[in-house]
Order: structure tokens, then sequence, then C-alpha cells
């Protein structure tokens, strides 16, 4: 399995927001949710909208350029016939929050 790295500390993402973080010299988009944590790729396949500046809510976001939706459990597209992104594995241990980009994303993290 790839290592987790540290992201970010849990006060840095409000509850319902995400951030973009520099992972193992990705972009990725996390975002702490009623349902949990979730770490996806940062840019919208579509047109590079910053996932990470849109919409979420319970477990998938909406791009804040064009309204594409994504699944933040698994990155798959909702709605629409276009790629999806990827989903990271996600661990919260104590106030930190830990990514391990190309593991897939397992059973949410509680918020």
């Amino acid at each position: 399995m790839t290592p987790l790295t540290y992201a970010c500390h849990v006060d840095d993402i409000p509850p319902g927001e995400g951030r973009t973080v520099r992972v193992d010299g990705h972009r990725v988009a996390v975002f702490r949710t009623a349902t949990g944590w979730y770490a996806i790729d940062h840019a919208c396949p579509h047109a590079g909208g910053p996932l990470a500046d849109g919409i979420a809510a319970d477990c998938s976001v909406i791009c804040p350029l064009h309204e594409r939706r994504f699944a933040l459990d698994t990155g798959a597209p909702i709605g629409h016939d276009g790629p999806g992104v990827s989903a990271h594995h996600v661990e919260v241990r104590g106030d930190a929050v830990f990514v391990a980009i190309g593991v897939p994303a397992a059973v949410p993290t509680a918020a």
C-alpha cells in the first residue's frame, strides 16, 4: 500500500467545505462533509475547474465552472457521461488528516 502522507490539520477544512492540498507532489481536493472525509483529484476533467471550490453535499461535489457532479467516495461522474476523477484513501488520526495517493477510497472517516 502507498504510504499515508500528512495532508492538513482537521481545523484547516471547515465542515461542509473542501480545500486543495499538495500530497506527494499531487494537487488533491480534500473535503470534510457530514458523511466523512474524502480526497479526490483537484481538477474537473471537463475544463480543469477547482473541485475544492465546488459545492459539497453529503457524498458529492459540484464543479464550480460547469456544474458537473462527482461522487466524493468513488470519483464517479453523477448525472453526466463525462469522465470521473480519482478518489484517494483518507485517514484522520487525532487532529491530522492523511491521504494515500493512488489508493482507492475506503469507508469514509467520520467528520
